[in-house]
């Protein structure tokens, strides 16, 4: 096919696309144009979720089938190694883009980018993890997917030429899809949006979110079946007498939430002080191989070990978790192996991610819990604590706990794990223990682990709707830069012509370079301005006071209107950060735009 060919061929997509937009705009209305996109985000992250995990699986089952159960495999010194060096090659020579934090990147999209997500991210973060994960990275498949799927809604919506708001309902569904398809959790999709992304609950926009959750969970179970992803038999019944001992379970959740939390945030910052992706590749495939090995439970997402955990019933049973490692046949180290590997996870987790690889919290988080839980009551049991505390129940109420702690995502934790294992009849316990967490974290950390970064530069977007709206706003929309610049040398003769020709009370006074000096404000030489004789005697350095206060151009909006509240101001100068004047921001236009995004930000 020749050039011209391929370009005709193009153009020809291009004007049937148009032609059809057209079309839908004059005879299907927007609402229902709306449900009938979010049916197909939910087909195709149904079907990237699938393609993810059985990549995934292929490429583990192929590397590690053939290991010992009984001594150490020293291949998992390699494989890990591997895995990040060949996921940083792809981001960094075919991506060429930072994939990394999926969650995070779709709040920020969100908030910052009018939902709209690269069209790579697509397909990108699939490849990406799935190399990371098959290879041993101690991470999960969930966030990558959560942004395939939500970038699938995100480009969609930006392909039939859908309106703003409509974009961040076609990213919630994106992301509703994609939990519901990986894990058969269709609530759990739906909730995860609201709680996490922080897309608003009204009845326009939970109807487009259920039928992607539903049509994804419905895909994934034609194509896998109808089992729950974890297989979970309920011995012994939930009695009210262990409630005390559940909500102490849902503090040590809690409690083990922020330890992850603060130390993954303080490991990935020593990644972030690494110059070059080089250093960064030796630290993190040092640490990941190094404790994989030790402890072959860390090789990727962890699931086997969930499963092992949920469904054992005796010591003989949970002891097969050592296998392949050094503990093998050591029963009497359980504890104390189980311990060590909540101590490392994080570590393991922070160094794939660190190092180069490409992966989220979801599984780290889900596995964290479940080995919590298991840990919690095997210990109780060993010290004859009354009641018997089942291990197999608390080790799935420790997935909630830790998951809710973790992503500040109560309702999230509860529905996830019930529809994960089937275990509804401990949905009681489930939700003390999610609840529990989420206020034990919430005292030390106000912002889950994928907005605290965004929280910190004011572009996190909340439920709260005075506070979405100004993170929707930028300073660039409200600066004013019609006021005429005087100098500090200029005479009052000189500052009476520039006043003449200014429709403005307020006159900036700047230097030779451009730094903000002061103001003169109209009513300050009201009385003298007209005095000719005068003319020659004041200057601008003399008529000129000081600024209540000065904006800087990077400001957050929220940050503006409190430097506002506080000083009193009517407008105030905006500088960047060598002091150089850009301009003023007044009270009236932040109100104006404010109503403006308010009216596109809301629903009708």
């Amino acid at each position: 096919m020749t050039k011209q060919e391929n370009r005709q061929m193009k153009t020809d997509k291009k004007n049937l696309l148009q032609r059809f937009i057209l079309w839908r705009e004059q005879h299907i209305k927007e609402k229902q144009f709306i449900l009938f996109v979010s049916f197909l985000v939910g087909i195709f992250t149904a079907f990237a979720a699938l393609l993810l995990k059985v990549l995934i699986h292929w490429i583990q089952s192929m590397l590690t089938d053939h290991f010992s159960i009984s001594q150490a495999n020293y291949l998992y010194l390699v494989y890990p190694v591997v895995g990040i060096f060949l996921t940083g090659l792809f981001v960094r020579y075919v991506v060429k883009d930072d994939i990394s934090h999926g969650v995070t990147k779709i709040l920020y999209a969100i908030s910052r980018r009018k939902s709209r997500i690269k069209r790579h991210n697509t397909w990108s973060s699939i490849i990406a993890s799935s190399i990371t994960i098959g290879f041993g990275g101690s991470v999960g498949a969930e966030a990558p997917i959560v942004l395939t799927g939500s970038a699938i809604g995100s480009n969609l919506g930006t392909l039939f030429k859908m309106e703003n708001r409509t974009l961040m309902l076609l990213v919630g569904c994106g992301a509703a899809g994609a939990v519901a398809g990986i894990f058969k959790a269709p609530i759990a999709g739906v909730v995860f949006t609201l709680e996490v992304l922080m897309i608003d609950l009204t009845m326009s926009s939970l109807l487009p979110l259920l039928i992607s959750s539903v049509t994804a969970a419905t895909v994934s179970y034609v194509l896998t079946g109808q089992e729950a992803m974890f297989q979970f038999h309920m011995d012994q019944p939930f009695e009210l007498q262990r409630i005390p001992y559940v909500i102490v379970l849902g503090v040590f959740c809690g409690l083990v939430s922020l330890y992850f939390t603060r130390a993954m945030n303080w490991v990935e910052g020593i990644f972030g002080r690494l110059a070059t992706p080089l250093k960064k590749l030796a630290l993190g495939g040092v640490m990941l191989s190094v404790l994989i090995f030790l402890f072959p439970p860390l090789y990727g997402e962890g699931y086997d070990t969930i499963e092992l955990l949920l469904n054992g019933t005796s010591n003989a049973e949970w002891d097969t978790v050592m296998n392949n490692s050094f503990f093998y046949g050591h029963s009497s180290l359980l504890g104390l192996y189980l311990m060590l590997i909540i101590l490392f996870k994080v570590f393991a987790s922070s160094a794939t991610n660190g190092g180069g690889g490409c992966g989220g919290i979801f599984a780290p988080s889900l596995y964290l819990g479940c080995i919590a839980g298991f840990v919690f009551s095997h210990f109780s049991n060993e010290f004859d604590v009354t009641p018997f505390l089942p291990e197999k129940n608390f080790a799935l109420m420790g997935m909630a706990g830790v998951m809710s702690g973790v992503m500040h995502a109560p309702l999230t934790g509860v529905f996830l794990i019930a529809e994960l294992t089937g275990g509804y009849d401990l949905f009681l316990p489930l939700m003390i223990v999610s609840v529990s967490a989420y206020l034990t974290i919430i005292v030390f950390e106000p912002h889950s682990i994928y907005s605290m970064r965004l929280a910190k530069k004011g572009e996190l977007l909340t439920h709260h709707k005075d506070k979405a709206v100004l993170t929707l706003m930028k300073m660039e929309n409200v600066v004013e830069t019609d006021f005429s610049v005087v100098h500090p040398e200029m005479d009052l003769g000189e500052l009476v012509r520039v006043i003449s020709t200014s429709h403005r009370n307020v006159f900036p006074v700047t230097d030779k370079d451009g730094t903000l000096l002061g103001v003169v404000l109209l009513d300050d030489i009201r009385n003298i301005m007209f005095r000719q004789e005068l003319y020659h005697r004041f200057t601008v350095e003399k008529l000129m006071t000081a600024t209540p206060a000065r904006l800087n151009h990077e400001d957050s909006m929220e940050q503006v209107m409190q430097t506002f509240d506080e000083t009193g101001a009517w407008n105030l100068p905006v500088v960047d950060a060598d002091g150089k004047y850009l301009g003023f921001v007044s009270k009236s236009k932040i109100f104006n735009a404010y109503r403006h995004v308010l009216v596109t930000f809301s629903e009708e």
